[in-house]
């Protein structure tokens, strides 16, 4: 089972951080949370050559989307590289894309000179996957690590939207 992380904006009253993106796909533009106000957003963070966001993560981002509405919860993938940055370039990712049939907008995080992209370090990430949920001001409310049944995802984006 995955297990439960609270970042450094882990509190419901704690002040909403941005990700940092180098490139969209799937989105023209740019995208900040700050643009999300009022929806419930689930960012699931992701390594393409990650097999538990391959078979884990992502599918469950993909079931998020099928399940809620898009007007009140908006799905979004983050690739955070912090391993094989030759092999997981974004010419590479646009294949990925496509091939897994990932259709909502998924950022690039800002590498570093450090190790760590931007947004992964911001929000103090374990590794891939991944998921972030936030309520609809904005603010991080759960920060998981690893597998996460869909039946508590399920219920903890039900309860950010009740709120």
């Amino acid at each position: 089972m995955g297990a439960q992380q609270r970042g450094p904006a882990g509190g419901a009253d704690s002040p909403a951080l941005e990700w940092s993106v180098e490139q969209w796909f799937n989105h023209t533009g740019d995208l900040q949370l700050s643009d999300l106000r009022g929806r419930v957003v689930a960012l699931e963070c992701f390594q393409m050559l990650c097999p538990g966001c391959v078979s884990h993560g992502l599918p469950q981002a993909q079931r998020i989307r099928a399940e809620f509405p898009a007007s009140e919860v908006a799905v979004l993938g983050m690739h955070t590289v912090f391993e094989h940055h030759e092999a997981m370039r974004p010419v590479a990712l646009e294949a990925f894309l496509h091939e897994y049939r990932v259709g909502f907008p998924v950022g690039v995080d800002r590498p570093t000179a450090d190790r760590l992209p931007e947004t992964m370090a911001r929000f103090e990430l374990r590794g891939t996957p991944s998921l972030l949920l936030f309520d609809r001001g904005g603010k991080l409310r759960e920060h998981h690590f690893g597998v996460v049944s869909d039946m508590r995802i399920g219920a903890e984006i039900s309860a950010l939207l009740t709120e």
